[in-house]
């Protein structure tokens, strides 16, 4: 094929919160006229779902028998991402400290994960351009075929510092203790742990900027592309 830049390309972003993982994607998608996916928000939108529906977010046999019921719908233009449920728009309600707490425990549940799984890899797929996928399991289990994975990482400290900062008036102490949690949840959880991809490129984003890794994977995408 002579014009590799019209190939599509299947870009696959893991790594733990706070990493930059989300501005990283959401840009290298931008300046490369790619599809962009949050898949974080989409396990965000199943939980606050289960909240609002009064699901015992303790008891994964209630999550499983209605894993399949709210319609999920996601945007997939970096510049504007939505997210949908049915039908309403959950953008804002998602980021609560109430379903940050619970998306760890309703993600862990199978059905919820093949649920979300099935809408990744059928976005992924329709993406006539190609696609960046953010999330936890991308590279390992969700796009094990992508183009090119890469799995962000940075020490605590840095995390919980952009984390903070995000989290409107969110103490960096309280935000390191509750990312770690979350990390040993998601990465010792039976299907689809957070994990590195034997072929990802590890990128450790603690003493970059944004610009820098944003660069860093702008580079690694044209490198792929030209031996495609």
């Amino acid at each position: 094929m002579e014009n590799g830049a019209a190939q599509p390309v299947i870009v696959a972003i893991d790594g733990p919160s706070g990493t930059g993982k989300s501005s990283t994607s959401k840009a290298v998608a931008a300046q490369l006229g790619l599809s962009y996916l949050d898949t974080g928000a989409q396990y965000r939108a199943i939980t606050w779902w289960m909240v609002s529906n009064g699901i015992d977010i303790e008891d994964p046999t209630a999550i499983a028998a209605v894993a399949g019921k709210p319609e999920i719908v996601s945007g997939t233009d970096p510049a504007d991402p939505t997210i949908t449920v049915d039908g309403t728009d959950v953008a804002g309600p998602i980021r609560t400290q109430e379903v940050t707490s619970k998306v760890s425990a309703v993600s862990a549940v199978p059905e919820v994960r093949t649920r979300i799984t099935d809408l990744q890899r059928s976005l992924a797929a329709s993406a006539e351009r190609g696609i960046v996928v953010e999330g936890r399991d991308i590279g390992t289990t969700v796009l094990p075929d992508a183009d090119l994975k890469i799995f962000l990482t940075a020490s605590p400290e840095a995390r919980a510092a952009r984390r903070s900062g995000e989290l409107k008036g969110a103490d960096v102490h309280s935000t390191r203790e509750a990312l770690i949690k979350r990390d040993a949840a998601d990465s010792s959880r039976k299907t689809s742990p957070l994990a590195k991809a034997d072929d990802a490129v590890e990128v450790d984003t603690t003493e970059l900027t944004l610009a820098q890794v944003i660069e860093c994977v702008v580079t690694l995408v044209g490198e792929k592309r030209a031996a495609k």
